[in-house]
């Protein structure tokens, strides 16, 4: 589920830079998100995404974000949803935290199919 949601790329690069340290949170990642509450019926991915990008909007991480606005396109997501999930997050996690992003989805939407 991690690649199809991910990307190759992005997975590979994950694990290719874990180290003695970091292995585990890599294994708890995903055995408990990416192969369990990912994997879930009752949502689909594509709203599984947007709440991905509204929960990380609202925790100010604008670095785990770019993964998931990638991953939130390659489930079917489109700009204006993205865009209304992050406006929408404005409105509850705060301007500042929107602003980094929207800054952050940017980069990412500029480069996706570059």
């Amino acid at each position: 589920m991690r690649r199809q949601v991910m990307g190759d790329e992005f997975v590979d690069r994950a694990l290719g830079n874990a180290t003695d340290f970091t292995q585990p949170l890599q294994d708890f990642v995903n055995e408990h998100a990416w192969g369990g509450v990912w994997n879930r019926e009752g949502l689909p991915l594509k709203t599984r995404s947007l709440i991905t990008l509204a929960t990380l909007t609202a925790l100010k991480c604008p670095q785990e974000l770019k993964g998931h606005v990638r991953g939130a396109l390659n489930n079917g997501c489109s700009v204006e949803e993205i865009r209304e999930a992050l406006l929408h997050c404005a409105v509850y996690a705060g301007v500042p935290a929107a602003i980094d992003a929207f800054r952050a989805a940017q980069e990412v939407i500029d480069s996706y199919d570059a």
